[in-house]
């Protein structure tokens, strides 16, 4: 078996300690929830790319793909921080 198989997502990943272990692009701090949120404010690729310049289109598209495959979750964490935000 493939790694790809075992893992669809190998640009993303949970790191304890690191947003309480909510899902990140693989080797930052930045959450899937984050590239969510933006990519609703804003559906372009370009201005993605400027507004998280150390990350590569891959890296957007698969936090996008994360986001869909696992919607429900992320969409309760969404909730979440825009609850501690009030």
């Amino acid at each position: 078996m493939a790694a790809a198989e075992r893992n669809p997502f190998p640009r993303i990943g949970r790191y304890p300690g690191v947003h309480g272990d909510e899902p990140v692009v693989r080797g930052t701090r930045v959450p899937v929830r984050a590239i969510a949120v933006a990519w609703r404010a804003e559906p372009n690729m370009a201005a993605m790319l400027a507004a998280y310049p150390r990350r590569i289109e891959a890296d957007i598209l698969q936090a996008l793909a994360y986001f869909q495959a696992h919607r429900i979750e992320i969409e309760a964490r969404i909730q979440a921080q825009l609850a501690l935000a009030k």
